[in-house]
C-alpha cells in the first residue's frame, strides 16, 4: 500500500524505512529538509519519496501522493499539526486509516471521537513509568485500544489467597474482566468452572477509573477465603 507520513522525526524516519523493507510505497513530508539525513542513517540507500513543505498543506500532500494513499500517519513534533494534517487526510481526501500522536490526552480522546486514531505518548509513557513504580505483584502494562487509555491491563498476583477460587468471582461488570491466568509458566483464558489457585498471576481488563476499586476486590477475595 501507499502511505503518506507527517514529520521525519526518529518515529517518522523508522516507520518509513520498516514500511519500506516490507515492502510498501512510503512518502515522507516534513518542514525541514534536514530531516530526511536520518532516513540515510537508518537505512542506506532509503528509495521512498521526500517532500519538503507543511504537513497539512494540501499541494504538497497531493505531491506526496494522499489520493491514492491507503494510510495516512502523522508524527511531527507539534500536537496542531498533527490534528489538522490528519483531519484533512481524513475528511478531504478520504484516506482509509489515519493514525496521530498526540501529546495532550485529552485532546486525543476528542478526535478519536471524529475517526482519527491517535496515540497518546504522555499516557503510554506514564503507563510505562508506572511499570516499574509500582510493586512488583503488579503493574499496569499500558492501555488497551486507542484513545486516552480508558480501558488498561491490569497485572496482579493472587499473593493473599490461601484456597482455590472460581474465575468468575474476579471479574466485576462495567469495572474489570479477567482476560487471562498465569500459573506454572502458562498463560491460558478462563473457562467454564475454573478455579484459580495461590499464586496465580491475574491479567485484567480494567476501566482505568476503576484501578483502585479492583486492586481492592483482588485483594478481598483473598481474605475472604483465608
Amino acid at each position: 500500500m501507499h502511505v503518506v507520513i507527517a514529520g521525519c522525526g526518529r518515529v517518522g524516519a523508522q516507520l518509513a524505512v520498516t514500511l519500506e523493507n516490507e515492502g510498501h510505497s512510503v512518502a515522507v513530508i516534513d518542514k525541514n529538509g534536514l530531516a530526511f539525513r536520518r532516513l540515510d542513517e537508518l537505512k542506506e540507500g532509503f528509495s521512498g519519496q521526500t517532500f519538503q513543505g507543511v504537513v497539512f498543506d494540501r499541494e504538497t500532500l497531493q505531491r506526496a501522493g494522499i489520493k491514492r494513499a491507503q494510510a495516512f500517519v502523522a508524527v511531527t513534533s507539534g500536537d496542531n499539526s498533527n490534528i489538522v494534517s490528519a483531519r484533512t487526510a481524513k475528511e478531504r481526501y478520504g484516506v482509509g486509516v489515519v493514525v496521530a500522536r498526540i501529546y495532550d490526552p485529552i485532546r486525543a480522546s476528542i478526535y478519536e471521537r471524529h475517526g482519527i486514531t491517535t496515540i497518546a505518548t504522555a499516557r503510554w509513557t506514564a503507563d510505562a513509568v508506572l511499570r516499574e513504580v509500582l510493586p512488583q505483584h503488579e503493574c499496569v502494562q499500558g492501555a488497551l485500544g486507542p484513545g486516552a487509555g480508558d480501558v488498561v491491563l491490569l497485572d496482579i498476583g493472587l499473593t493473599e489467597l490461601a484456597h482455590p477460587l472460581a474465575a468468575s468471582a474476579v471479574s466485576r461488570p462495567g469495572e474489570a474482566v479477567l482476560a487471562a491466568f498465569s500459573r506454572g509458566g502458562q498463560t491460558r483464558v478462563p473457562g467454564d468452572g475454573t478455579l484459580l489457585q495461590p499464586g496465580d498471576r491475574l491479567h485484567l481488563a480494567v476501566q482505568r477509573e476503576a484501578l483502585d476499586k479492583v486492586r481492592e476486590h483482588v485483594k478481598s477475595l483473598g481474605q475472604e477465603v483465608s
